[in-house]
This record gives structure tokens, C-alpha cells and sequence, in this order.
């Protein structure tokens, strides 16, 4: 039974993350410690709201330090939503900046869709190669709740480093990142605790890269 720490710091659906991880096989801890968060097996970092309050009880707790601690050596770590939004460089709301985690380049920013946020079932584009989609359909929907997102990507692969493998989703017509696996660095703009069977099927994907 993998060990999996809920990361506690003040944003996000963590109870129900809580509960889903433990519907699929995990013992589930939620917690703000350090050491705990460093020691487990893998590590979710959820967040609902805004980025810039996401980042600021995120720095409070020292959550990016440790967020690049444990992907230093090569321990999984899982972002959903505003907590995947939270990796990337910078988020911009309201004509605010704000530093991201910068473990991805890019801009988080207002979807530019007709109806927006953009709530409620959604499909996804996964590429070929997923791991984190494996065993999913393509016609599978996932719950999605959320005013902004990543709309390009610039992170391409090279010689050396494989590029990330990443999910596209699309709402009003505008195309957005839906989800990012790259290495030991795994994240969704959806919900995985919200998604029902299949997002209960996608945690079990991502706990077989746990173990």
C-alpha cells in the first residue's frame, strides 16, 4: 500500500483527494509536515481558487522548496487543478502577475472562450505514449472547474531529455493544457477526485508510477 501525502496548505479539495486516493488502494495522510511530505511515496498538491492566493499559502509553508526537493530525487509528485496551474512560471488574473513553481515554463491565463469558467464534463486529447490515460477511452470525460489555464506550450524535448507528454482539452473553442506527464512530475487541470470511475482508473495509473 503506497504511502501518499495530501499536502495541507490551505487550498484545495483535500478531503475528497483524500478520499479517492484511499478508494484506490493509497494510505492517505494530509498534512503540512515536511518530513512526512519528503518520506512518502508520492505527493498531491491540490488547490482551488486563485493562483496568487494558491502560491502565497504555498510559500507559507515552504510547499515549492519542497515540491523540488522531492523531484530532485526522483519522487513522484501529483498537481491538480490550481495546483497543477502552480508548477508553471507565472500566472497572470486580473493584470496580476505572480511567480509560479517554475518547474515548467509558461503563463497561466484567462481561458478565451465565450462562456467561461468553464465547468462541468469535458473530453481530453491524450497522446499515444500517456501512461497517465492508460487504459482510458478517448470519449472518457473528466470534471473540470476553472476560469484559467495554460494555453501553449513551450517545452519541447531535446537530444538528451524526453519531452513531456502532454494532454490538450478544449472549451469554446480555445485550446488549453489538460494534463502534463514528465518524469517524476505528474499534474491535472481537472479533477481526478471529482471524475468518478475514471478518475478513480487515472489515480490507480498514477499510484503504479508510485510504487
Amino acid at each position: 500500500m503506497p504511502k501518499v501525502v495530501v499536502l495541507d496548505y490551505g487550498f484545495g479539495n483535500i478531503r475528497s483527494a483524500e478520499r479517492a486516493l484511499q478508494r484506490v488502494g493509497a494510505d492517505v495522510e494530509v498534512t503540512a509536515d515536511h518530513r512526512a511530505a519528503l518520506d512518502a511515496d508520492g505527493l498531491v498538491v491540490p488547490g482551488v481558487g486563485a493562483f496568487a492566493a494558491c502560491m502565497a499559502g504555498l510559500d507559507a509553508i515552504k510547499g515549492g522548496r519542497l515540491i523540488g526537493q522531492r523531484l530532485a530525487g526522483g519522487r513522484p509528485v501529483l498537481g491538480i487543478c490550481v495546483g497543477m496551474q502552480i508548477l508553471f512560471e507565472r500566472g497572470i488574473e486580473h493584470g496580476v502577475l505572480t511567480e509560479g513553481c517554475g518547474e515548467w515554463p509558461g503563463t497561466v491565463e484567462r481561458l478565451e472562450a465565450p462562456v467561461v469558467p468553464h465547468m462541468g464534463w469535458n473530453t481530453v486529447r491524450a497522446p499515444e505514449d500517456t501512461r497517465l490515460f492508460a487504459g482510458l477511452d478517448a470519449d472518457t470525460r473528466y470534471y473540470f472547474v476553472h476560469s484559467y489555464g495554460v494555453r501553449r506550450w513551450d517545452l519541447p524535448g531535446s537530444d538528451a531529455l524526453r519531452a513531456p507528454t502532454v494532454t490538450w482539452a478544449e472549451h469554446g473553442g480555445d485550446e488549453f493544457v489538460a494534463a502534463v506527464e514528465n518524469g517524476p512530475l505528474w499534474a491535472t487541470q481537472f479533477h481526478p477526485e471529482k471524475s468518478g470511475d475514471a478518475g478513480a482508473h487515472l489515480l490507480e495509473n498514477w499510484l503504479k508510477s508510485v510504487n
